[in-house]
């Protein structure tokens, strides 16, 4: 089409994009609180134009995509996703909302695998959705990359653990040689300060997800289920592959409607945690810096030992880090070594680990040159 429009969407295109998510996901009962919260604060991250949802007229599926005719397949991908991650909060999903996101996906011409969960969690068969989160395209597969970017081999999921290979473990030891202000330092760090076991030891994390764990450290999130729920959201965001969102998709499911019992290999369930108090916008806020990122980031498949060895600061200037927003600092968003960015259990553990080892338990103190 010769007459795509590339350019950032004005007031008028966003509230044309918002009246078709409220469409789409607006219940016989009306919206949700969560719902009347995120998406306002959704739109107002991703594209600095405020939405009244009180204005938002109805829009049937033709016309809206007649809308947005001149925008291409990823814009109505990334509008799919927005729909769905306003649906996939509510817990019983009405069938009539899921059924509306396969009318608006298709009439956008948009396929997302989030469409067949979110089905699945309004018949109830969460289970089913379970099994399709396992099989999905971007999570599931298992890659020579991945297994090349992981340091290990073996794996027959992508979620797998690595409980004995002293090659990983020794790979992640060294860490603690690098200078403070490194990357690879800091992930170190991370790790002694809260008591993780590093991939390669018995009752370590799968090494897929401690991938996730140097984002903590890169973009600056602390750890506890809400700093969860940022750093996944700024993955998701960051990656232009749509299969991506699957990522966020899988933490609301976790800890927000708990849908899901468990997943990437360790996490449990342990709903509500979105719907505490401002967190909407601390979500709009990592999808908004994710998307400001330079490239496409795919920060679970990237070699991050081939970065350990620079600068935190440096690397951030690289991808094009953007600071965090003040309303979302004001929210509640911190560091890794900020007060609030740990939990009492990972201190606990930490203590605990220091003892095990026979060495002097370091404290973990807040530390604002570090995030």
């Amino acid at each position: 089409m010769e007459d795509v429009l590339l350019t950032a969407p004005d007031a008028a295109e966003v509230r044309l994009v918002a009246r078709g998510v409220v469409t789409a996901v607006t219940s016989e009962t009306g919206l949700t609180p969560l719902q009347e919260l995120l998406i306002p604060a959704m739109f107002l991250s991703m594209t600095g134009h405020p939405v009244e949802l009180a204005e938002l007229t109805p829009i049937g599926a033709a016309e809206y995509a007649s809308g947005l005719a001149r925008r291409n397949r990823i814009f109505r991908e990334r509008v799919v996703q927005t729909m769905l991650l306003a649906a996939l909060v509510v817990r019983p999903l009405p069938e009539s909302v899921a059924n509306r996101l396969r009318e608006y996906a298709d009439a956008l011409g948009v396929d997302d695998d989030m469409i067949t969960v979110a089905r699945e969690y309004a018949e109830g068969a969460v289970d089913l959705a379970a099994v399709d989160f396992d099989r999905n395209g971007y999570l599931g597969g298992m890659a020579a990359p991945r297994l090349d970017a992981l340091h290990t081999v073996g794996l027959d999921t992508s979620w797998g653990a690595v409980d004995n290979d002293p090659v990983l473990a020794g790979r992640w030891a060294q860490l603690w040689e690098l200078p403070v202000g490194t990357l690879g330092r800091g992930v170190a760090d991370f790790y002694r300060d809260r008591g993780f076991v590093t991939p390669g030891k018995p009752g370590s994390a799968p090494p897929l997800l401690a991938q996730h764990d140097w984002v903590h450290v890169l973009a600056g999130y602390g750890t506890t289920l809400e700093n969860e729920i940022e750093v996944f959201a700024f993955m998701a965001r960051a990656n232009d592959d749509p299969r991506a969102f699957s990522l966020l998709a899988m933490v609301i499911s976790l800890f927000e409607t708990g849908y899901l019992r468990a997943g990437a290999g360790l996490f449990e369930a342990d709903a509500g945690h979105l719907s505490t108090t401002g967190m909407a916008g601390r979500l709009g806020d990592a999808m908004r810096r994710g998307a400001l990122t330079q490239g496409s980031h795919d920060f679970l498949d990237l070699d991050w030992f081939s970065l350990a060895e620079r600068p935190i600061t440096v690397i951030r200037n690289e991808i094009g880090l953007v600071p965090k927003a003040a309303t979302a600092i004001s929210a509640g968003s911190v560091g890794p070594w900020q007060p609030g960015g740990i939990t009492p259990y990972q201190l606990n553990s930490a203590k605990s680990a220091a003892a095990t080892e026979g060495r002097d338990y370091l404290p973990w103190q807040p530390d604002p040159t570090r995030d």
